[in-house]
């Protein structure tokens, strides 16, 4: 099945509250853990960037469990942004730093972080080395990389399936919104082709019947 691109952004107002209420504790409890285990040090400080944030949920669960870091995360969307700043508790303000920016054409004020991280914004890129360029960019020796997305299934009912199995009870817009991610979204030898173009040694690893993960530390 070939790639169908969806809209970059999320901007539309009643499109980002369904997104941001919906329940996407699995995957981003996942993430957290899978993420957690990658780097292995329970007092790690560094200073972390989040990729694509949304309305912040994975944002806020990183802060948490690293409650010694400080995040930079980073949105086109305003409306996402926005909502993510919201939604913040006051334990967050003085870590959490959200930034509304379009990658890659935000300059950051940070010239290398210590962990970047991405979940769910590859898919939504019509140029896919946007993402890897700006994860070199902002990388430095030792900087850890862990970015998820979703896995693009090999055809249109797989996907219609997949919306079936695991948003059948979220709003119709969100329901729609996962089919057309589903389809945006890349296969795992098209993600390691871009991995390979771009110059960086990543690891990639399905993780479920519509996830993958990457993750790796710079050279």
């Amino acid at each position: 099945m070939q790639r169908e691109l969806e809209p970059e952004l999320m901007e539309d107002a009643n499109q980002v509250n369904a997104y941001a209420e919906a329940d996407f504790e699995k995957p981003h409890s996942e993430f957290i853990q899978r993420l957690k285990a990658f780097v292995n040090e329970p007092k790690f400080n560094g200073k972390a960037l989040d990729l694509g944030c949304g309305p912040g949920d994975i944002s806020r669960r990183f802060a948490k469990a690293f409650p010694l870091c400080t995040i930079d995360a980073i949105d086109g969307s305003k409306a996402m942004i926005d909502y993510a700043v919201n939604a913040s508790s006051p334990e967050f303000k003085s870590r959490l730093n959200f930034i509304h920016g379009k990658l890659p054409d935000t300059e950051l004020s940070v010239e290398n972080y210590d962990i970047i991280l991405s979940n769910s914004v590859l898919h939504h890129l019509p140029d896919p080395q946007i993402l890897w360029q700006v994860v070199k960019k902002y990388s430095k020796p030792g900087t850890r990389i862990v970015i998820m997305d979703l896995l693009r299934p090999g055809s249109v009912s797989m996907a219609r399936t997949l919306v079936e199995m695991y948003a059948i009870t979220e709003p119709k817009i969100l329901q729609q919104d996962f089919y057309n991610s589903l389809l945006a979204a890349f296969t795992l030898k098209e993600i390691n082709a871009q991995i390979a173009q771009a110059g960086v040694s990543l690891a990639v690893e399905k993780i479920s019947d519509r996830h993958v993960f990457v993750s790796g530390i710079m050279p």
